[in-house]
């Protein structure tokens, strides 16, 4: 146990007192609050064109002809011609479009767009939006429906998600619950690839320098891939912690500066009140400790199945496979239907269970569920930390081999 400890201190000695680690503690939530802010301001003007759009109607229907708006960077022209007449236009300029719509305008394929260059989400979309309600209004005024009315009575409704719970009602922001639980998996997913990748490349870099041969010799293998794994990990839990200090002493200074409560850093502080941050954060810091430690066995492993970093990939993608499936349905799907069948079982089987997890979590996870999943977590751990030690002891001393699937099947079962 003794010799454990030591390569632990060893491990994570060496790694704190690097000039990087210490800058990086820092920089890194700076980089996360200008990654968040640059995301809201591209997502804020996401809808708008960047450039000044011309579109040349050509309406065959009669319907839509001057009944198009001009908005900001866009502008409509009814040019009352031919398609051809208006191409050589749109050949010349790729800011100009024209916009082709047919008597049948309801048939599919009967409204097109002409362009120099594909047309972006942004202008199709207002184009659409815009020809829809002149649709609407015209077809209200063949049946004889007062369009003046129908605007004026006109709602806008909007829900407002509330939690019941045994301490009363309180306000549940959905989402504060898929920020949260987005931001949670992506530094989950992060987290494992990059800690995992150090116990891989020190194991490489032991293994290759010969080392290892000088260091096994007082050592059991099991011993030092164990110190290791939980070496590094240390270094990853000591930055998380100091990222979470800094996050704390951040927002007591932000709330300092703003005191009004509406809207702003304040408002966004309010809203994020209403998500569980203390058993959010203890279950953060679970699953990335046992996913680390799942994940990472198994990079040592093939660092101790290889004699450099370049020989590591054929062993990396069928590992990294499920945690990659994963992140994209995290980012994609699961928050959409975070209690959907296909959400809970990726929440459950250890592989994908800490980055599935964290997205299900803001937003209620039975207790049965979570409590199946942290268990498992923890068998998933042992066992890969064992079938990562049997090929460890075996490859941690093989040298000039390239080592295959088969190779690593033989190294598991050889006795010690």
């Amino acid at each position: 146990m003794n010799k454990v400890l030591l390569i632990i201190q060893r491990e994570y000695i060496t790694r704190v007192r690097k000039k990087a680690f210490i800058i990086m503690i820092f920089v890194v939530p700076a980089l996360i609050i200008a990654m968040g802010a640059v995301i809201a301001l591209i997502a804020k003007n996401s809808g708008e064109l960047s450039n000044q759009q011309i579109v040349e109607v050509v309406d065959e229907s009669g319907v839509f002809a001057g009944k198009f708006h001009d908005i900001k960077n866009l502008k409509f022209l009814n040019v009352g011609q031919s398609l051809t007449a208006v191409k050589p236009e749109v050949k010349k300029d790729e800011n100009t479009s024209a916009l082709l719509i047919s008597k049948d305008y309801t048939k599919n394929g009967a409204v097109q767009i002409y362009s120099k260059k594909k047309p972006g989400f942004a202008l199709t979309g207002e184009i659409e939006k815009q020809m829809n309600d002149i649709a609407i209004s015209d077809n209200m005024i063949k049946h004889h429906i007062d369009t003046a009315i129908v605007r004026s009575i006109k709602s806008n409704i909007s829900i407002s998600p509330i939690e019941v719970t045994d301490t009363g009602d309180k306000e549940a922001n959905v989402g504060a619950a898929v920020g949260v639980g987005i931001a949670c998996a992506v530094l989950i997913y992060l987290a494992l690839f990059i800690y995992g990748a150090q116990v891989m490349r020190g194991v490489i870099e032991e293994k290759t320098s010969r080392i290892i041969e000088v260091i096994i010799s007082s050592v059991k293998p099991f011993q030092l891939m164990l110190g290791k794994i939980i070496g590094v990990g240390l270094v990853g839990l000591t930055q998380f912690a100091a990222w979470i200090v800094l996050s704390v002493i951040a927002t007591k200074i932000a709330g300092g500066a703003f005191s009004s409560p509406q809207g702003g850093i304040m408002g966004a502080l309010a809203v994020l009140q209403t998500i569980h941050f203390g058993f959010v954060l203890i279950c953060f810091l679970f699953y990335f400790l046992t996913g680390y430690l799942l994940y990472s066995a198994l990079f040592a492993a093939v660092g101790s199945a290889v004699d450099s970093e370049t020989e590591t990939q054929q062993f990396m993608f069928p590992i990294t496979l499920p945690l990659l499936f994963t992140y994209i349905l995290s980012v994609s799907v699961l928050f959409q239907a975070p209690d959907s069948p296909l959400a809970v079982w990726l929440s459950i089987i250890p592989f994908t269970a800490p980055v599935a997890m964290m997205v299900r979590l803001p937003f209620g996870v039975p207790g049965w569920q979570l409590a199946i999943s942290m268990s498992l977590m923890v068998i998933g751990f042992l066992f890969t930390t064992y079938v990562a030690a049997k090929i460890y002891r075996v490859g941690i001393l093989m040298y000039g081999k390239k080592a295959s699937y088969k190779e690593l099947a033989k190294w598991f079962f050889y006795k010690e």
